[in-house]
């Protein structure tokens, strides 16, 4: 799962605790993690779901202004027939 950089230090920061994909399959398992240029992250619940079920809380934990942001970037995605909301954190450095 590649993730900007601006994100990875959200989510470092502890201001971004969720992600969202579409993707025809997945590259994360729930339990696992991701070693990314700002550290290791943790790979947490994982749910399939409808993206018009993105709410208003899920849109700004995953850094969005609101639904309407969010929808904004899904409409640049690749499409894909899986969507997915990833809970995600930091660990901490890399080795």
């Amino acid at each position: 799962m590649l993730l900007k950089r601006e994100l990875l230090e959200e989510i470092k920061a502890g201001k971004v605790d969720l992600v969202f994909r579409r993707w025809s399959r997945p590259s994360v398992k729930a339990g696992g993690t991701l070693k990314t240029k700002v550290g290791l992250l943790s790979i947490g619940a994982i749910d399939d779901m409808d993206p018009a079920d993105v709410s208003e809380a899920d849109a700004q934990r995953a850094g969005f202004k609101d639904v309407a942001d969010f929808q904004k970037w899904l409409d640049t995605m690749k499409p894909g027939h899986l969507f997915q909301r990833i809970e995600i954190g930091f660990i901490g450095e890399a080795e």
